[in-house]
């Protein structure tokens, strides 16, 4: 370049910067907005690489490791307690390209032992979860024995709270290797199992609610190795995929409901159980199995002492069942887009039935799986139910925990909720134990479409304003969202699911439109679908698929706490414009930046909805005006007129003439 062009850029440049600073001399000090700290540039800690593409895809040599499980277990009633006792056999590969030298297991029910560090972590007052422990919580692990290579040995387990590691005599090879773990153990049944799981006694006996009840492979990803936080209380799981074959011994007396398909029918049902199990699932209303006035009697059950029920679940994440003498059992057909046909089904004691209460659940669980299947990705499995008991509501492949005593609107909110998570994380495997947002507002966003779809929208308000009240909590919340579940305060963890929710609303809504937000979700779903996706893929899908750089609300939703608060400064007419153009200025006050909707009514009667993009606020300031030509005077102007946004302060958000 010639000096005398360098020299007289350099002028033009200084001039540039003058201007600029005088207009940030002229703006508001109330002002916290800084476009540097919104749209500077970021770099994903997780990069693009052959296992994760930089488009949000699987990559060409991704991989995940595979665990199958054979389960043997009896639940015992004795005098003082009851217990899960049995073996689990587990034949793991390793498709990563790692030797392993040891392995590692989830002890999930060692958050039950005295000391655990769950329940040393628990507040002294308590909470939801309540982690206390008790005497004769947790797994006792009576034998460990490795399998490689048609060699097998026993092996001294190294217990660490809730993770057990096998330190292997042979190094575990890479790329399809395989080693099988045999585990025999058994457990005392919690009466509270931190509400996922335990016991609670009605009329006509108890309810079991089984589950996290055997040790269970880690996850060994290209992202942590070895994924091996500890189970606490609030963050749930993180399973790797593969096919259960279990089988549940329990007293004769009892019915056994479970995750996956159950293969011996004709062995624990009785002759008009079939009968009514074959005309259930040619029926769209619900049918049932086993009828209130038949619980308690010999006719709802045989004749054995025991009986061993077989279930089968493949391509899954986890399973869990439920036991009890107490069940009044039905279901119904469910119709999936492929024209495969399905079962819906609901246990529930005496206590919990009628039209108004468990009678409905089964209509409501084949709906919701109906409509999620057609909006988002087919049902991968043939059958759920959803059991009533001590749970407030908890979710795993194929079966769901609802609290007992749920009727109406509420029940309907949480057996939509917790099926739904067989779509988030279930389907699409996110690390819930690191990401809780991930699974919980996912599920959250996808629950209000099944409600608004339910029965003519039977449940559905159509004027709830979700952002108007995350606005006023947002004023306290102290953790963003990327905050692990562990660290997150307990005021604040319901965040997870609706400001991740109300997130996702604004990025249809607002940002990108119906059709580009739907599109770009529906790739995410199916890409990832059986697999693990971290946070950044899912970022780098939508980027991708919707093709738009939407790192700035990635960045300013899930990492931070920033507030938003948009206002009109002043609508002004300019002697140099013509009589029709007004000179509309806008501020943005808080360090969150949005999109701008406004709704601008003129005297004649006109309205318009003028959209102005975020980048408006790009090259910073915090202050925006731009001309706006009306037919008639200006009377009003509306920032935000159909709520979407989460604005703390709303009373600026009208101008009047």
């Amino acid at each position: 370049m010639q000096f005398k062009k360098l020299h007289t850029l350099i002028g033009a440049c200084c001039l540039l910067l003058s201007a600029t600073n005088i207009q940030a001399q002229t703006q508001p000090d109330s002002i916290k907005y800084e476009h540097k700290d919104l749209f500077a540039p970021i770099t994903w800690p997780i990069t693009g690489s052959e296992m994760r593409s930089a488009s949000g895809k699987p990559g060409p040599k991704y991989w995940q490791n595979r665990a199958d499980y054979n389960i043997h277990v009896t639940l015992n009633e004795l005098a003082k307690d009851t217990t899960i006792s049995g073996q689990v056999s587990i034949n793991y590969t390793n498709n990563s390209p790692d030797n392993m030298d040891y392995l590692w297991l989830q002890l999930d029910q060692n958050l039950f032992k005295p000391g655990s560090r769950g329940s040393a972590t628990t507040p002294i007052s308590g909470d939801r979860f309540d982690v206390q422990g008790f005497d004769r919580g947790g797994y006792h692990i009576g034998s460990v024995t490795v399998t490689y290579k048609n060699k097998s040995y026993t092996v001294v387990p190294v217990i660490s709270d809730a993770r057990m590691q096998v330190r292997l005599n042979t190094p575990l090879g890479a790329k399809g290797d395989k080693i099988q773990i045999k585990v025999n153990y058994d457990f005392s049944i919690p009466f509270y199992g931190a509400d996922r799981m335990g016991r609670k006694k009605f009329k006509q006996g108890v309810v079991y609610e089984i589950a996290q009840w055997y040790p269970r492979m880690c996850v060994y990803d290209d992202v942590e190795g070895w994924n091996t936080l500890p189970y606490m209380g609030l963050g749930e799981f993180y399973c790797e995929y593969g096919d259960f074959d279990y089988y549940i011994t329990a007293p004769g007396n009892m019915t056994v409901v479970g995750s996956g398909d159950l293969q011996n029918p004709l062995e624990v049902l009785t002759t008009t159980q079939q009968k009514r199990m074959a005309a259930m699932r040619a029926s769209d209303k619900t049918v049932n199995i086993i009828t209130p006035e038949e619980v308690g009697t010999a006719t709802a059950h045989v004749g054995k002492s025991t009986l061993t029920w077989h279930f089968k679940m493949l391509n899954t994440r986890d399973v869990s069942w439920a036991a009890s003498k107490a069940f009044i059992w039905d279901g119904a057909k469910v119709n999936f887009p492929s024209g495969r046909k399905g079962i819906a089904m609901s246990a529930y004691p005496a206590e919990s039935a009628g039209n108004d209460r468990y009678g409905r659940s089964t209509e409501y669980l084949k709906n919701s799986m109906e409509i999620y299947s057609k909006l988002y990705f087919e049902y991968p499995w043939n059958s759920a139910v959803n059991v009533a008991g001590v749970a407030l509501g908890m979710e795993y492949p194929g079966i769901i925990f609802c609290q007992d005593g749920l009727t109406k609107a509420g029940l309907w909110n949480d057996v939509t909720h917790e099926i739904g998570h067989n779509w988030f994380p279930m389907i699409v495997g996110s690390n819930e134990r690191k990401y809780m947002w991930q699974d919980e507002g996912f599920n959250t966003f996808i629950n209000q479409y099944s409600t608004k779809l339910f029965n003519h929208g039977e449940y559905y308000d159509s004027s709830a304003r979700p952002a108007l009240g995350l606005a006023r909590a947002m004023g306290n919340m102290k953790d963003p969202l990327m905050t692990p579940s562990e660290a997150m305060g307990l005021n604040d963890y319901g965040f997870y699911y609706f400001k991740t929710s109300l997130g996702l609303d604004i990025l249809r809504n607002v940002v990108l439109g119906h059709d580009r937000f739907d599109y770009a979700f529906h790739e995410y779903i199916k890409n990832w679908a059986m697999k693990h996706p971290t946070p950044y893929d899912f970022f780098r899908s939508m980027n991708d698929a919707a093709g738009e750089d939407l790192n700035w609300f990635f960045n300013e939703w899930f990492f931070t706490t920033w507030k938003l608060d948009q206002t009109i400064q002043g609508v002004e007419h300019n002697k140099k414009d013509p009589d029709n153009v007004y000179r509309i200025t806008l501020v943005n006050k808080e360090k969150m930046a949005m999109p701008v909707d406004m709704k601008v009514t003129q005297t004649n009667g006109k309205t318009e909805v003028v959209h102005l993009p975020v980048n408006i606020w790009q090259r910073g300031g915090g202050v925006w005006t731009f001309k706006y030509t009306a037919d008639s005077t200006i009377q009003t102007i509306e920032l935000d007129p159909d709520h979407q946004l989460p604005d703390v302060n709303r009373t600026n958000n009208i101008w009047k003439k």
